[in-house]
């Protein structure tokens, strides 16, 4: 008890810690989101005819992305889900630029019954470092 009450605070920050790195590896998973990295998203794309949803802003968008992504700012996602019915029974692979706001887009599209939206691991960023083609 003693060396509990004497180490409170290094004891909390490694709690802390420690539930921040289980929920970077498993949050994902636990709000039912699905995670692709480029060359699984690549697959997707050639042999599953999956739709890339990029929900980034439109200045991010013409400065480079992926051919034929569907540009549909992470803001205005909800006001324009229904622009994404027709692709509702095919793989979605939503980009951003890191991963972040992609993770949250694919939050709403599970929520919303797209059942295989996919969030791209490391974004656009990941993308143009493995030198995946882009388009201007």
């Amino acid at each position: 008890m003693q060396f509990i009450s004497s180490n409170l605070f290094p004891l909390s920050m490694a709690l802390i810690s420690g539930a921040m790195l289980f929920w970077s590896f498993f949050g994902s998973r636990i709000r039912g989101i699905q995670v692709v990295d480029c060359q699984a998203a690549l697959q997707l794309m050639n042999h599953k005819d999956a739709v890339i949803l990029d929900v980034r802003e439109a200045s991010e968008f013409k400065a480079g992305h992926i051919l034929n992504a569907k540009l549909i700012p992470l803001g205005k996602l909800t006001e324009r889900i229904g622009e994404l019915e027709k692709y509702r029974d095919r793989p979605m692979i939503v980009v951003c630029r890191s991963g972040n706001r992609s993770s949250s887009a694919c939050a709403l599209l599970v929520k919303q019954g797209f059942t295989q939206a996919y969030n791209l691991t490391g974004g656009m960023m990941a993308w143009q470092n493995k030198k995946f083609p882009s388009v201007t």
